[in-house]
């Protein structure tokens, strides 16, 4: 039965269409700039619905960004072959993702919102450490992996903050190979190299 109003009722399609509105609106407005009302306007539903299906805006951010999720697999696959390549493999597919145009803008919304938004900045802790640095660096067999494998996490998460969020001017417009050559040698240190670190870390 059609509702009154001539909006969707809750189907499953009505759901998958307001996942595609709210990720256009994440991706392009940010998640300040993104509201429920907006969203349900794009999708042609009411309001309360969106609240339906994903209870608030941090549900239904984590919702529409987990609807597409990032191949991981193609960051897992850098761990694979000669240990002393490891950190030009690996900045190198860390790139790709950032400026592919499916996933890129996927994980821009995710960097911009994670200051304001919880269910964000999880989602790219979980992202960049537990799915991918973490379980790899262990899997290197080296000392502190757990350490290392943060360590190069939060130098690929602010080198991706300062390109493709904020911008920064020259590192916004080196090419990507040069990004990859300046950024790799540091993540190969973190990973493999010799780090100054006292017991108990």
């Amino acid at each position: 039965m059609e509702s009154r109003s001539g909006r969707r009722p809750g189907t499953p399609q009505t759901r998958e269409a307001i996942l595609d509105a709210a990720m256009r609106a994440f991706a392009e407005d940010g998640y300040a700039g993104t509201t429920i009302r907006g969203v349900a306007r794009v999708a042609g539903v009411d309001p309360a619905l969106v609240m339906h299906f994903f209870g608030s805006k941090d549900g239904l951010f984590e919702a529409a960004i987990r609807a597409g999720e990032i191949p991981l697999g193609l960051l897992v696959e850098a761990f694979e072959g000669d240990p002393d390549g490891l950190g030009e493999r690996l900045v190198g597919r860390y790139v790709s993702l950032w400026e592919d145009p499916v996933h890129g803008p996927r994980l821009r919304a995710v960097m911009s919102a994670a200051a304001s938004s919880p269910a964000a900045a999880a989602m790219l802790k979980e992202f960049v450490t537990q799915k991918v640095l973490l379980p790899m660096t262990r899997r290197l067999g080296v000392e502190r992996a757990d350490t290392r494998g943060i360590l190069a996490g939060a130098q690929l998460i602010g080198v991706a903050f300062a390109r493709y969020v904020l911008e920064i001017e020259p590192l916004a417009k080196l090419g990507r190979d040069e990004l990859v050559r300046c950024v790799a040698p540091a993540i190969q240190r973190y990973l493999t190299g010799d780090l100054p670190l006292d017991g108990g870390i």
